[in-house]
């Protein structure tokens, strides 16, 4: 396929990402915010690593800018061999989880927008 051929679906598959960052970015708000303002807070904060399946510097940026913006989770580091992407959460039940739910909502939409 040409470029041009591809252009219609992956304006679509930004778009999805568009909105799953946005819905992130309101649900992370108020889980933050039901966080901070609890009598007792009791965050279990975390350093996870995130292994990477995407290679190329714009889908790693773009991972680690969706990460950053997302309210409770930043971004720390990228692993010299770019494989692992290092991410602070404030809150995390489960390692893996985090990492599921990171490679579920983001990581496999920036392949998408990649292919």
């Amino acid at each position: 396929m040409t470029s041009l051929a591809l252009l219609p679906r992956r304006s679509m598959n930004v778009a999805i990402l568009t909105v799953v960052f946005l819905r992130e970015l309101v649900m992370s708000s108020v889980t933050v915010a039901k966080t901070v303002l609890s009598r007792d807070p009791n965050p279990s904060s975390a350093i996870i690593a995130v292994p990477l399946e995407i290679t190329t510097d714009a889908g790693i940026t773009t991972l680690a800018n969706c990460v950053t913006l997302t309210p409770g989770t930043t971004s720390l580091h990228v692993s010299d061999d770019r494989r692992t992407l290092f991410v602070h959460v404030l809150d995390a039940d489960s390692e893996e989880a985090v990492i599921a739910e990171i490679k579920e909502k983001f990581e496999r939409r920036i392949k998408e927008i990649e292919a």
